[in-house]
Parts: structure tokens; C-alpha cells; sequence
């Protein structure tokens, strides 16, 4: 099947949240944010070029997975790092929350910094914490776990922050998607979803933990392309992270969601999740699910994460954070932590990583552009 299509997406916004809009019918997208912060009603949302144009981010560019800066000779500090807070733009138990406590904990065990805070700023699909990092300029102790829905909520939030404002220091990983069910769903395989999903794409109600031209958003707006469905029919509900889309996905309120597996292994293996399919390449190692190609659907999609830190770092700065995350990624800890996760190693800095975050920001601001939403 080709898993380009084409829709045009109104946006109908929910209390903060923004809209999309494309031309032809409206694609119904609710947003589910936080308890404290009132729903409001979406407008019409038309996207297609979003989930189209931007499929070509979330693969990456071609970087390869080596670094690319000579932070260990040029000025990083010998001893530990002291004091440094890694920021998550979203809420706890999150695939950025989950990736951020898996670094600190390796930086701490690994005695390559002491004491590591993580904290969480959650809001606006990551521009929340996105704006505190690039007005904490110069800051060397902050650091901001971030990914491919951060680029997008940048746009679609209309922030005055971007990505490109801050220095950045290095991709981490890269992650399949799943479309994933509650234990109690009727659905037990993928063809039993799509099957039901075609005949009445609206009545099906589609979760994801981001905003928006997000990965969790761009994921099922490719999969409805790819088995024929008219994305402008798709029933989306975004949730503010991962942590708040796992009651939902518990509590049966969704049809089926699409986000990281890593972030639900816990439910996975006990059974209140069921997997239906995997959107990589190659399966999952430790999830039970075929890849949606195996499946007779041609899509393969993969999201990234990486660590930003504010703009006007000193270059000893910088070179001691990149030096860190260099000498983490080549433990033997981080690399039980990509097991454990089932997340792909990605690794580039400095220089390298701050191309790829240009073309990722550029081509997501040039799709919404044309679409209106920027």
C-alpha cells in the first residue's frame, strides 16, 4: 500500500491547544490535557502534508552514530559534573521522563556526574520547558530532554522559542512507534483494528502523548494513509505525554493508541496492554507484535530523542556536557538501558546533532507554513 495520502485538516482546539487546518472535510482532533487545565473544544483540523512531509523527520537524516566534536579535548572538565538539571518538557512516566531518569541514573552510577536532578515542566506539547531553556541563557548546570514533538509544538503552539535557539549537545536515540490496545479491547490483531477502523474511521478514537505535527499525532495520520482511510475522518486525541495517555489506554477510553512502546513495557509484559503492531523496521526485541510491515502495511516510522542546553553556554561548558553524554553513551549501563527500553542507538553531538536539528526544524516549519499552522 503507499503510505503517502493526502488531507487537509481543520483543527478544532481544545483549552491551549492549537488547531491545524487543511481543505475537504474536517479531521476531528480533541486535546486532552492535564487535570488542572480546563478542555476546551476543538475546531476543525485538515492535515496531510504534516503526516506526509514530516515522515521523512522522524527517520532522521542519514546521521551516523558517532560523535562529532572533540569535547574531551577541548576544555571538558576530568572530574564529574556537579550540579546539572536535565529538564523533561512533559509529564512523568513519559518517553522523554523515561529517557531522562535512564541517562541521570547512568550518569550518577557511572560516577560521570553526582547528584543529577531531573524535573519535570510540563505544558503546550514541551514549549512550556523549551522557553524556560532558552531564556536560562548561558546556564552550563540545565540541560532539556527533548525530541521530534518538541519541533512541531513549536510551531503549532505559535512559541516564540524554537529548538535552533538553544546549543545543542546530542541525539540519543531513536524509537518505533506501536499501536497499542487495553487488555480488555476487542481488537486483537492489527487487521481486526483496521478493519473496523475503515468501516467508521470517526467512531474510533485515536490517542497519542503529543501535540500536533508530534510523532504520537503523525504516526496514526500515516497509518490511516496507509490502509486508505480519509485522514480528515480520524477521531485524534492528544494527551499531554505519555504518563497521561496510559490511563486512558487502561481505562479503555480510546480505541487504540500510537506512541513509544518503551514508555508502556511495565503494562506490556503484565498484559493490561496489548500490542497490535510496531511501526520500525525490525520487531521489538521483548514485545510480542509484528511490525506493521509484516502486516501488509508499508510504513515504517521512528521517532528521536536528544539533549538541548540554553543558548550562550561557555564553550567549557558545553565541552563538558557533550564529554559527559560521550563517555555515558559508552557504557555498558546505557547500553542495558537501550535494551531495556527497546530503543535504537542514535548517537551524534555537537556539530553534527545541530545540522540534523536544522533540517528538522526546517522541514517541519515549511509543512505547517504551507498548511497555515505556523
Amino acid at each position: 500500500m503507499n503510505t503517502t495520502f493526502s488531507a487537509y485538516t481543520r483543527v478544532i482546539p481544545v483549552t491551549d491547544a492549537p488547531s491545524i487546518e487543511t481543505t475537504s472535510q474536517p479531521l476531528l482532533i480533541r486535546f486532552v490535557l492535564r487535570e488542572e487545565e480546563p478542555m476546551r473544544q476543538i475546531r476543525a483540523l485538515r492535515i496531510a502534508a504534516v503526516a506526509a512531509g514530516i515522515a521523512l523527520m522522524a527517520t532522521g537524516c542519514g546521521a551516523t552514530s558517532k560523535s562529532s566534536t572533540g569535547a574531551e579535548s577541548s576544555g571538558a572538565a576530568a572530574g564529574p559534573i556537579t550540579g546539572l538539571q536535565i529538564m523533561v518538557p512533559n509529564t512523568p512516566g513519559g518517553g522523554y521522563d523515561t529517557t531522562a531518569r535512564a541517562a541521570a541514573k547512568v550518569l550518577d552510577d557511572e560516577k560521570i556526574s553526582t547528584n543529577t536532578e531531573v524535573f519535570n515542566l510540563a505544558g503546550a506539547g514541551g514549549t512550556v520547558g523549551l522557553a524556560r531553556v532558552v531564556n536560562e541563557k548561558g546556564n552550563g548546570d540545565l540541560a532539556m530532554l527533548m525530541g521530534l514533538g518538541v519541533v512541531g509544538a513549536s510551531y503549532t503552539n505559535k512559541s516564540e522559542s524554537k529548538l535552533t535557539d538553544t546549543t545543542p549537545l546530542a541525539r540519543l536515540i531513536e524509537e518505533p512507534g506501536a499501536i497499542m490496545v487495553g487488555k480488555d479491547s476487542p481488537y486483537k490483531t492489527i487487521d481486526d483494528l483496521v478493519k473496523a477502523w475503515k468501516a467508521d474511521p470517526g467512531s474510533i478514537a485515536v490517542g497519542g502523548g503529543s501535540s500536533p505535527g508530534g510523532p504520537d499525532h503523525l504516526l496514526p495520520m500515516q497509518l490511516a494513509g496507509a490502509v486508505g482511510i480519509d485522514a480528515t475522518k480520524v477521531n485524534f486525541v492528544s494527551y499531554d505525554g505519555g504518563g497521561d495517555l496510559l490511563p486512558a489506554i487502561l481505562g479503555n477510553k480510546l480505541g487504540f493508541a500510537a506512541s513509544g512502546a518503551g514508555e508502556y513495557l511495565k503494562q506490556i509484559e503484565s498484559g493490561e496492554v496489548r500490542v497490535l503492531a510496531t511501526s520500525g523496521e525490525k520487531r521489538l526485541e521483548g514485545v510480542d507484535a509484528p511490525t506493521l510491515k509484516e502486516s501488509n502495511i508499508d510504513l515504517v516510522f521512528t521517532n528521536w530523542r536528544g539533549v538541548v542546553a540554553p543558548p550562550g553556554i561557555s564553550d567549557k561548558d558545553k565541552a563538558s556536557l557533550i564529554a559527559a553524554l560521550e563517555k555515558m553513551h559508552g557504557t555498558a549501563g546505557w547500553k542495558e538501558a537501550l535494551k531495556t527500553h527497546g530503543w535504537t542507538d542514535a548517537f551524534i553531538t555537537g556539530d553534527q546533532f545541530k545540522t540534523f536539528l536544522t533540517e528538522q526544524d526546517k522541514r517541519v516549519a515549511d509543512v505547517l507554513t504551507k498548511l497555515g499552522l505556523a
